[in-house]
């Protein structure tokens, strides 16, 4: 339950601010805060007064991948198969979750931890915020959708050098590589991550909604049948309130007020 305080949220200004909150254990993923995650972004997706998601972690982490005491109680492959399939519900609950979701690494994000930020839809850090596939390190295969997100971002032998060696990436060479949208001055990270969730809060939340969905299934269409999916989608806008104030705003030039109707 939330109430067990390894997850914080928060609800304001149409935003859901989710903070993993085990800073002691760098905010690994133990199958309780795994849990209770999962129950917070449900919360939020069922929320119509929240409109875009910040995950971020407390402490000096944003996370640090899986919960390595916990690993080590694991004894047999159906067990740790488990706790992987667990972890990677996280993954599919955010890529499906209809809200824009940013991730603000306020750390280190390794292992599974990078690949946590990596399924959000955009990702704000740090300057002091370091980025690794830490899983060769101690024998482990890139898991929670990492063999997945990473070589679509930087490309496969880019991808795979960062999982063979495990070394750790400054937020500098992240923006560079183009993981992240933007690196941050540590003490105005919240500033200016809170400022564009509110932005992305104001506009309208069907057009986001639909936006993050066709770019995540076009990712790998043809362009014919990404036009497909443009055609039936953009009907579904086109008939929305939210459409129709947007264009009057516009013709009265003045800002739209979008109600996700």
């Amino acid at each position: 339950m939330l109430e067990e305080k390894n997850i914080l949220l928060e609800k304001s200004n149409g935003m859901a601010i989710i903070t993993m909150n085990r800073p002691l254990a760098l905010n690994s993923l133990h199958p309780d805060l795994i849990d209770n995650l999962l129950e917070a972004l449900n919360i939020a997706e069922k929320d119509n007064d929240i409109r875009v998601v910040v995950l971020t972690g407390a402490g000096k982490a944003f996370c640090a991948g899986g919960d390595l005491p916990y690993i080590e109680s694991i004894t047999s492959a159906v067990l740790g198969r488990e706790y992987i399939i667990h972890a990677g519900k996280i993954i599919t609950t955010i890529v499906n979750l209809e809200k824009p979701v940013i991730a603000m690494v306020n750390g280190v994000a390794a292992g599974a931890g990078f690949n946590l930020a990596l399924a959000c839809d955009i990702i704000y850090c740090a300057k002091s915020a370091k980025f690794g596939q830490s899983f060769s390190r101690v024998g482990l295969i890139p898991d929670c959708g990492g063999t997945y997100l990473l070589p679509r971002l930087v490309g496969l032998h880019k991808a795979k050098e960062l999982m063979f060696t495990a070394d750790l990436i400054s937020a500098e060479e992240a923006l560079r590589l183009g993981l992240v949208n933007q690196v941050v001055d540590d003490n105005d990270l919240k500033e200016v991550t809170y400022k564009f969730a509110q932005r992305l809060a104001n506009f309208a939340p069907i057009a986001l909604s639909l936006i993050k969905k066709v770019v995540n299934k076009t990712y790998n269409f043809s362009l014919d049948d990404a036009l497909e999916l443009e055609a039936d989608l953009q009907s579904i806008c086109l008939q929305t309130e939210d459409n129709k104030e947007g264009i009057k705003a516009f013709k009265e030039k003045r800002a739209p007020i979008f109600k996700g109707k």
